[in-house]
This record gives C-alpha cells, structure tokens and sequence, in this order.
C-alpha cells in the first residue's frame, strides 16, 4: 500500500514516533524527539495545542522557586516567550514592560497568569519550524480509537478526525500516551489503574481502605469573564440551575453556588469574597506560595486567577480586567468522565455547573454595597476559543489512567510529614524534578478535599516505563503514581518534564538500539542517559531547600 502525507487521500501513514495528546507534555514529546532527528505526527483532538494551559485555560500555578530554578531549561524558556510575546505585540505601559518578571494578569496564584491564546502562539513557534522541515506532522481535531498490538509492542492506532469523520492509521516504531485521560492505555491493553489504590496496596497514610477505580479528582470547565457594569450580560438561567442551587455536599453549608467553600487543610467554611475590577497594583501582588488556594490570597476571588490585569496595559485597551474563573465552586464530583457508562453525561453536566455558578455569580453574588448579583458579567468565550457555550473547548482534568509502572511513586516518598527534614526520596534514575503540594479536590467517590505538605521531589525513570510494554511510553499525568501522588505530580510544569524526558529517552533509544528498561537496567545505558538530559538542561536534584 502506498504510504501518503495527503490530507485528502490519507489513510495509513507511517511514522518513527507517534505521539497522541497535544498538551504541554505530547508537545514537547514531539518537539524534542524531532529536535534529535526522530520523525514524529503528533495528534489532538481540539484545534489548539497546550492542553491544561490553553484549550483546559488554566494558568500555569506553580512552586515559589520558579523564577530561580526547579524547570527544565526549555520550561524557562517558555514562560520567558510568554512575556517576549507581550512584550512585543501588546501595549503594555512602560512599568510593566520593564518588569523582568511580568505577570500580564497580576493574578495571586501564579507569577505568570496570561490569556491562553499566548500559550497556543508560543507551542506554534515551537513546532513551527519541524513541520517546515517534515520531521513533524501535527494532526489536529483527531482523537484515537483503537490500537493495535504485536505481544510486547505497539504497532499502531487508528485515529478519527473530528472535523470529517476520516480515520487514519498510524505505524509506528514508538508510541507515546500524552493525552489527558491516558486514552491509549486500554485500546492498547497497557496494564494500568484508574482512581484510588487500597491503603494495603500502597501503604500511603492517606490511600483508601478499600480500592476505588471510579473514586477520582473532579473535573472543572473553566471559563473567562470581564465586567462592564453598564450592560446586562446575564446568560439565559440553565436547566440545571436548581439542582445545584439546592444540593448540600459534606462541608458545604451553602452549595457550591456561594462564596463559601471549605478550606482545603481544615474543611472548615472560609467566606471568600468577590467583586470585579479592583483598584489594585497588580504589579505589587505577590503569590503566597505556603497556602496556595486560601487565607488572604484569593479573598477576592476576581484576582485569584486574573488573566489580564487592566492597569498593565494602556489606558483603554483593557476597559475591564480578564478574570479566569477556576474555582472550587465548580469542581464536579458527580462521576467520573471516562470508565464510566455515563461519562459523556458527567462532561455535561459539569458544563451545567459552571454556567449555573455563572448565573448565580449575575444574579445572586452578595455584593459588597449590600446588593445582589452582577448582571455586568461579561462571559468571554472568545479569549477561550469561541466555543458553542462559551467555556473552554475541553474540561480540566485533574486525574488519568496511570500505568502500571516498573516504579509507582507513593506518598511516603515525598510527604512531608513522613519525610521531614530528610527531603524526599532521592533517585539514581531521576530525570526531573518538581514541586507541589498533594493537592485532591472533593472526589467522584465522596471524599472530601485532602491536602498534604510536601518536599520538593524527583521524576523517577521507573515511573515513566510500563511492566509490560516496550515501545509505549507516558507522556503526561499518566505515569507511575497513585491517586495521592497524582495530586503533586499532575501540575503543567511536571507534565512538560515528562513530556521532554520522554521524547529524548525514544531518541536515545533508537541511538543505542535498546529499550527504555534496559535503559534503566543498565548502569552505563542509564549514566549516558542521565548525563545526556543534564546537558540538555533538565534537573534532575534540588538544591537544599524546605517544602511546604
């Protein structure tokens, strides 16, 4: 059969690489494997690439040290795109453009909120020139559905566009699973677990008493807003308005359609409040790295994750902030969103939720001038990819299928409360490291938030090769962790971590002939690796620092 690039008359194609998933993790995946010569199609099923930093539109929340160290090289030299990209094509006032660390939103939670468009043009750049010279090939709107095996190897996926119904196969040498639920894993029946792990399993302080596959983090459809006080913009009452005006969770006393939600240590009720377009400096706001989500950081809830901050920019060229709401009011723990018969149902409905707190932010939010709701609210769809109900084009994904990995990192590992003054646990495989707290939302199976201290930890090598496979590797949320340790391990700058070791261990595997647990296995293979990605600017150690 003939081979061909052809949009129109594609229907096998073969490659070295295939990548799936277009998030931060498959990109750089992609762009470092075809950096080194290996021939890679990269696929995603939206029209943009970024995953949770752009199609999900979450901003990046990361550690304290990010301006100093604990990234990849080409991390650092993404979030300095980000602010070249602003520096140049929008009309910033002087003092923001002089700021070395820009924060166009001059939002608490990040020292670098920013309009996801920015992220899309950023990742182009980075692709760009690999698809001018046919190292790359970027399938957009496709989404697998099938696989096919040969014993220990993948040998190919189907994959469907979404735009035309087309199917394509894909050969390929090495595969990886960088989408955002780990949807390869079982189309390829790669040995993998989903939700929570029992306590006997994994021995974690905080795991289960009884394993739960269905008991995941919730989802959240996040959306953009600003406010112009002289127009109504209150969107038509949903549906499902009541249910979740009426519905009482454990430790939420008012719903989640209030400014009450619980604290995410203590789980008691913190009133949060909420108004838009404060007179603030967003130049002066500095996150609070020690309680990332509560206390005084985010009591307005408008500046948590503000994406556009009003007073960086020329006068009149933002008449009002842009605000991105990722909230825990519309966190959805009504069931799970894949591995479940009504999966599809629970994406919809966690849509619902989020138009519901937005109608209920128009017309009921308490006011701080006594009043009630902010008809003002201007629901900004377009900042997010013009969807048909103005959200974001996909749901935040907290959690993935997991493989089953030759190392699974547990919470022992890194809790602070196990490890203490020790730090966590040191690897001789480490190919990164990284940093959050053990961060789980109210789950699918009921459990209420669980928040644990953390030591800056390490990406183990073991974690990313399969018990089984040979030539699948992850490439996002999707590694060897538990559904505690998925709580610290899933933040974009980790994914992009994975993502880049992934890309350069398949090249150096067709280097040396080998595969990625003989890379492990072997003591020299793996000094050569290690040595390898430290050139190419990946940490792999922390410096002597405490966690939080």
């Amino acid at each position: 059969m003939v081979k061909s690039w052809c949009h129109l008359c594609m229907r096998e194609n073969e490659t070295q690489l295939l990548v799936v998933g277009g998030g931060v993790g498959g990109v750089m995946a992609a762009v470092t494997a075809a950096r080194r010569g290996i021939r890679v199609v990269l696929t995603e099923p939206t029209d943009w690439l970024g995953g949770v930093l752009t199609a999900q539109g979450v901003p990046p929340d990361e550690h304290v040290w990010i301006e100093q160290f604990g990234s990849t090289a080409t991390y650092r030299e993404y979030r300095n795109a980000v602010r070249e990209y602003y520096r140049r094509y929008y009309p910033l006032t002087d003092e923001a453009r002089s700021r070395r660390a820009l924060n166009p939103g001059g939002a608490k939670v990040s020292d670098l909120c920013h309009e996801p468009r920015v992220t899309v043009a950023v990742l182009e750049t980075l692709v760009a020139p690999l698809r001018g010279s046919g190292l790359l090939r970027v399938l957009l709107e496709h989404e697998p559905t099938a696989a096919e095996t040969d014993g220990d190897r993948v040998t190919a996926v189907t994959v469907r566009s979404r735009r035309t119904g087309t199917t394509t196969v894909i050969s390929a040498d090495w595969v990886v699973d960088a989408s955002e639920t780990g949807e390869l894993l079982p189309l390829a029946g790669v040995e993998h677990v989903t939700g929570a792990e029992a306590r006997a399993d994994t021995g974690e302080p905080h795991a289960a008493a009884v394993a739960d596959p269905l008991n995941m983090q919730p989802v959240s459809v996040c959306f953009a807003l600003d406010h112009r006080p002289e127009e109504d913009h209150t969107i038509d009452r949903p549906e499902g308005y009541d249910l979740f005006r009426t519905t009482r969770a454990v430790d939420w006393p008012e719903g989640q359609l209030s400014l009450t939600a619980p604290h995410p240590k203590t789980r008691k009720p913190v009133r949060h409040q909420f108004w838009p377009n404060p007179d603030d400096d967003p130049l002066a706001i500095r996150p609070d790295y020690a309680d990332q989500r509560v206390g005084s950081m985010d009591r307005n809830l408008w500046t948590f994750r503000r994406i556009a901050a009003r007073a960086n920019f020329r006068p009149e060229t933002y008449p009002s902030d842009l605000t991105l709401v990722n909230w825990p009011q519309m966190d959805y723990w009504g069931g799970p969103v894949f591995d479940h018969p009504d999966a599809d149902a629970h994406v919809r409905a966690a849509r619902e939720l989020s138009r519901s707190f937005l109608y209920w932010l128009q017309t009921e939010a308490p006011r701080p001038d006594g009043g009630t709701g902010w008809p003002g609210l201007r629901l900004r769809g377009d900042v997010l990819g013009d969807t048909a109900d103005g959200l974001a084009k996909s749901p935040y994904i907290r959690e993935s299928r997991r493989i089953r990995a030759e190392h699974t990192i547990v919470e022992q590992e890194l809790s602070l409360a196990v490890r203490g003054d020790a730090g966590a646990v040191t690897y001789a495989d480490s190919v990164g490291v990284g940093m959050y707290r053990i961060d789980l939302h109210p789950s699918t199976g009921g459990d209420p938030y669980i928040d644990i201290g953390c030591c800056p930890f390490e990406l183990p090598l073991g974690a990313l090769v399969p018990v089984r496979v040979e030539n699948l590797l992850p490439g996002a949320k999707n590694i060897g962790t538990t559904h505690i340790t998925n709580g610290a391990y899933r933040m974009p700058l980790m994914e992009w971590n994975i993502g880049e070791v992934t890309g350069h261990l398949i090249a150096f595997c067709v280097q040396h002939k080998a595969t990625p647990r003989q890379v492990r296995a072997d003591e020299d293979l793996l000094a050569d690796f290690t040595r390898e990605v430290e050139t190419a600017g990946i940490e792999r150690h922390w410096p002597r620092v405490a966690g939080y």
